[in-house]
């Protein structure tokens, strides 16, 4: 899940565990890179954003390691290699935090990083679960995109004809 804090009641239920989307903060980090227009191939010209990229980076390629993998060996490998960088990651974050403007686009990415902090983790607990959400969102893109596309059928009707037909195609998919 993304940081809206929407969420967040849904999370008080004991029968849901909400797990947070490294995508999302992996986006942001790579969006101030961009922003710092930042070359990645000069390691000597490294700032925040960079780094804070290549940590999640890193833990992007131990999740490609388990691809295929079962649960449990997700769970080892995760307990073996990720867990270890997110320490790392976590004494990087807090020593980096304090020394970023907020409203800069980094501040911005370690900010997020800190508050979804328990959230982002959760996926070390259970080789089930994924590191980010990106099958999910890739999933229902079709739905959101169609919504605004179905505020302009002429009828009712034409509109539930489109909606079913919609429905077979993605089912089909």
């Amino acid at each position: 899940m993304d940081g809206y804090d929407g969420y967040n009641a849904v999370g008080l239920r004991s029968d849901i565990v909400l797990v947070g989307c490294m995508a999302h903060a992996r986006r942001k980090f790579d969006e101030a890179v961009k922003a710092q227009g930042v070359d990645r191939d000069n390691p000597e010209k490294i700032g925040k954003a960079m780094e804070g990229l290549r940590y999640l980076q890193a833990l992007y390629r131990i999740e490609r390691e388990c691809k295929g993998s079962s649960s449990e060996e997700r769970y080892s490998v995760r307990q073996q290699k990720a867990k270890p960088l997110f320490e790392t990651l976590r004494a990087w974050l807090d020593a980096a935090l304090p020394t970023v403007a907020p409203q800069s686009m980094t501040g911005k990415a370690l900010t997020y990083l800190h508050n979804q902090w328990p959230k982002l983790i959760r996926y070390l607990d259970d080789g089930r679960l994924s590191i980010d959400n990106n099958r999910v969102e890739n999933a229902i893109r079709p739905f959101v995109i169609g919504r605004r596309n179905w505020l302009f059928s002429d009828t009712v009707r034409g509109a539930q004809s489109s909606a079913n037909l919609y429905s077979l195609i993605e089912t089909a998919k």
